[in-house]
């Protein structure tokens, strides 16, 4: 009897489960809901994609902050961008009052969507826009969650993490939406090049007289996170090889509040180099990326823009966090092991930032030639001694694990 019985609800649930997809299927109007910046949204794009492809008639709604939105509108399954920067993410100015959030309780009522999949990382709280959803009575509700938030969400996934372990950024949104059987193979970020954007940015580089028809790489030195900043003379030594010993030419990119940052670090290669800082809008970062053999770059957005326009990338990676080395495109992640790993603070808490600080620009430089010689100009390692590089890779960063899967429990059977 006892097993009869458990036979009966093992059936019931996946009854239950059945009839859970079959009306996401259903769903032609859907909100994703993605609060982060420019690497968060592109690593969210291979889920987004995914629910996408069931249906070509699937109209997709991304609602994400002011920095996300502009490459939000790169993304090619994006089919509208909402703006929103709520008050219970961290880089939101403080509130007078709350008639932002029942204005955009009302304008998500207005658009009559059918589902909304919550995108966060374990550290992010969902229910808060899962409270916007529901009071903007969107029937299907999709998050990962720690905690039973019953009516909050119609369809959740216990987060196994931190205590699970930590998936690649990547991986945790592809699972959330595999839970409702929206799966994928190709599992690229997504972003596109007009040609209009790669015509302007090929223009600059002659107006630069940049030979792209010799090596060249792109160095892109900053980072708003001061944790995730490698340091500017490790830069200047690195471009300074490059160009000695490579024969290599370098571009430097970045934002125009970079642009001292930039000029300090060219001031002490001693040798020529081009820069673009400040003259670049997303579109065209975006462009000159595709193009580029090889990006050098702290973790940060333009990172993550190099692996969705299939460009290799020395990822200088602070051990802030695990979860967000470049995704699908050959790179080296760099970075000294230390005991205060994994701290997710945006200033060093130990005030010596050796997870980067110890990283040798000979390292760097190595790593370059490498990553170039590989995929790029066989020639470029001609003159030099190669020897794989000492430092450790994360796991997460090696391009052939992207296929690997974490399966865990639904919130349904933990919780039933």
């Amino acid at each position: 009897m006892i097993l009869q019985n458990t036979l009966l609800e093992e059936n019931t649930v996946v009854e239950e489960h059945t009839v859970v997809e079959e009306q996401w299927q259903q769903a032609k109007k859907i909100l994703c809901i993605r609060l982060d910046a420019i690497g968060d949204v592109l690593m969210t794009t291979p889920a987004i994609r995914a629910l996408k492809q069931g249906d070509p008639n699937r109209h997709i709604t991304l609602l994400t902050s002011y920095s996300g939105a502009d490459v939000a509108a790169l993304v090619p399954e994006i089919d509208r961008v909402i703006t929103y920067d709520p008050p219970w993410m961290k880089a939101t100015a403080p509130r007078l009052n709350s008639r932002p959030e029942l204005a955009m309780v009302e304008a998500l009522r207005q658009e009559a969507f059918d589902a909304a999949v919550i995108f966060t990382v374990f550290s992010q709280n969902p229910l808060p826009s899962a409270l916007l959803c529901y009071l903007a009575d969107i029937p299907l509700r999709l998050a990962h969650c720690h905690e039973n938030p019953y009516q909050l969400l119609t369809d959740w996934v216990l987060d196994p993490e931190p205590s699970s372990g930590i998936r690649h950024e990547v991986r945790r949104q592809l699972d959330l939406v595999a839970s409702l059987g929206f799966h994928i193979e190709d599992e690229c970020l997504s972003l596109h090049v007009t040609e209009s954007n790669h015509q302007r940015l090929l223009q600059r580089l002659q107006l630069l007289e940049l030979d792209i028809k010799q090596p060249w790489v792109v160095i892109h030195p900053g980072a708003t996170a001061a944790s995730r900043r490698y340091p500017a003379e490790g830069f200047a030594a690195v471009a300074r090889r490059l160009v000695l010993d490579a024969n290599c030419q370098v571009l430097f990119t970045g934002t125009e509040p970079e642009r001292e940052l930039v000029a300090a670090i060219q001031a002490a290669m001693g040798v020529a180099s081009a820069s673009l800082v400040g003259e670049l809008d997303l579109a065209e970062m975006a462009a000159l990326l595709a193009i580029a053999p090889l990006l050098i770059a702290n973790n940060t957005g333009p990172a993550h823009i190099a692996a969705a326009v299939s460009t290799p990338v020395v990822d200088l990676y602070a051990l802030t966090n695990p979860q967000h080395t470049p995704w699908g495109v050959p790179n080296r992640v760099l970075f000294h092991d230390v005991p205060c790993k994994f701290c997710y603070k945006s200033i060093c808490p130990e005030g010596h930032h050796h997870c980067l600080q110890l990283v040798s620009p000979d390292d760097v430089f190595r790593a370059a030639c490498e990553l170039m010689a590989d995929t790029v100009n066989p020639s470029i390692a001609s003159p030099l001694e190669l020897v794989p590089s000492a430092l450790p890779l994360l796991t997460l960063a090696n391009v052939d694990d992207r296929q690997s899967t974490t399966l865990t429990p639904s919130a349904r059977e933990v919780w039933r």
